[in-house]
């Protein structure tokens, strides 16, 4: 290989290294929101899975504790899954021509 090729893929491989860092950093960033019991039990967390705000309807805590904690538990779960879609938009557009097999994640 020559010098000029290793220096314009050194290059290409920085740049998305930094494109990636990016990504990351917008993944931590944006927020989605998950549910359960129709809107009663409300979960926020990140794009990098950090859970940020619970709220639970005053309505429930009258009601049976199992069936809260089971709520929320289904509410982290529903906003895991957006956060996770919302990842694969985010880091699809960066990783996009580099061919990685499907649930290959960056970094490894």
């Amino acid at each position: 290989m020559m010098k000029g090729q290793l220096a314009g893929l050194m290059k290409q491989a920085q740049a998305m290294q930094d494109n990636v860092k990016k990504a990351q950093d917008k993944l931590a960033q944006t927020e989605v929101e998950g549910e359960s019991g129709a809107g009663l039990v409300k979960v926020v967390m990140t794009g990098d899975h950090t859970a940020r705000k619970v709220t639970i309807d005053p309505s429930l805590v009258a009601d049976d504790r199992d069936m809260i904690e089971d709520l929320v538990v289904a509410a982290f779960n529903d906003a895991k899954r957006k956060a996770d879609e919302l990842s694969q938009q985010i880091m699809g557009g960066v990783t996009g021509g580099m061919g990685l097999p499907p649930g290959m994640k960056l970094p490894f």
